[in-house]
């Protein structure tokens, strides 16, 4: 019985503190931008001259993500000015279709990085 209780008690530490831990601020080391061009590219199934504009894209992108999380002052507007900045460079490059698919990506990846944009 007493084993019963202690293991108990141990998952129920191990779930509160993995629950604590889901919701960490943003800092300079939790952007890794390393997106996958050909993932991506396979995904919203882009043509070749596509695929170039978006690599370029996303190295531009990635490039004021980092800046914007490096910086202390302003970071809210560098940040939101880097993914609507992004948003707006796709949209000229990609389908209605394609578009409305890599919206959803970016808003996932935003999110599961606890990168919250108004």
């Amino acid at each position: 019985m007493k084993r019963l209780v202690l293991a108990v008690m141990a998952v129920i530490c191990l779930s509160a503190s993995s629950f604590a831990a889901g919701k960490q601020p943003v800092t300079a080391t939790t952007w890794e931008g390393n997106i996958n061009i050909s993932k991506l590219s396979s995904y919203l199934k882009l043509s070749s001259a596509q695929t170039e504009e978006v690599a370029n894209i996303s190295v531009f992108f990635d490039e004021q993500m980092r800046r914007a999380i490096r910086t202390k002052k302003n970071q809210d507007k560098m940040l939101q000015n880097a993914v609507y900045g992004n948003l707006k460079l796709m949209k000229q490059a990609l389908s209605p279709e394609q578009y409305a698919k890599y919206v959803k990506l970016v808003n996932v990846t935003l999110q599961n990085r606890n990168i919250e944009v108004k």
